[in-house]
């Protein structure tokens, strides 16, 4: 798979991704309001909800390459490379979370 210093550069890419997906996306899809009506503050944090799944699935470039190397580890009994896949995943997740946690503060929880 990859060596330990390209593993941890690869999960720090994913996270801001994740995290650049959620603030990215909430912030640009709030220009709707400007035709829409909405309110901005509540569009804002709804997006931010709606796009978390959307930013994990982003950064790890689709799912289905992270899927099949868990069940290649699963099936190959290579442990090491289902952890390191959780851990992306999980490194995703931590990146749309925050993301969607800096839009709640910065809209004071409108959402």
């Amino acid at each position: 798979m990859q060596n330990g210093n390209s593993f941890w550069s690869t999960a720090t890419l994913e996270f801001f991704i994740a995290l650049g997906v959620v603030i990215g996306g909430s912030t640009i899809g709030t220009l709707s309001t400007l035709l829409t009506g909405r309110p901005p503050l509540y569009t804002m944090a709804d997006l931010a909800g709606r796009l978390k799944i959307w930013a994990l699935v982003a950064a790890l470039g689709g799912t289905f390459s992270t899927i099949r190397a868990i069940e290649s580890g699963f099936l190959g009994g290579q442990l090491s490379v289902v952890v390191k896949q959780v851990v992306l995943i999980l490194f995703a997740f931590g990146g749309s979370h925050i993301g969607y946690l800096i839009i709640l503060m910065l809209t004071k929880g409108e959402g």
